[in-house]
């Protein structure tokens, strides 16, 4: 049986305000959804890790790169203490944001009649 272990929260960090940009944190994802996980980072109040800040690649689904229950490491990217929100991300520290892969066009005929 695999040892079962829980996320370290930082004990002198208990609401939003007290988050700064930057910081990284250990947290556990308690929702996933089409367009991003929700992770408990121990401030009563779950951060969004957007489907763009999943990981250093492309993510289709985010289902298939996190599971709830699942601890990770991530950095807080931006906090809005009046609305009470904050989005994380789990990409490695300055990598460039993914962009979005385009079905690839056809050809299109140059040629003039």
């Amino acid at each position: 049986r695999p040892e079962f272990r829980t996320a370290k929260f930082r004990e002198d960090i208990t609401e939003v305000g007290q988050l700064t940009e930057g910081m990284q944190l250990e947290g556990v994802i308690t929702n996933v959804t089409n367009f991003g996980a929700f992770v408990d980072i121990g401030v009563h109040q779950d951060g969004l890790v957007h489907i763009s800040e999943l990981a250093n690649e492309f993510v289709s689904d985010p289902h298939k790169v996190v599971k709830p229950g699942q601890i990770v490491q991530v950095r807080v990217m931006q906090v809005d203490v009046e609305r009470n929100r904050v989005n994380l991300s789990m990409r490695a520290e300055g990598s460039a944001p993914v962009k979005a892969q385009r079905p690839l066009r056809r050809e299109q005929n140059t040629e003039q009649r």
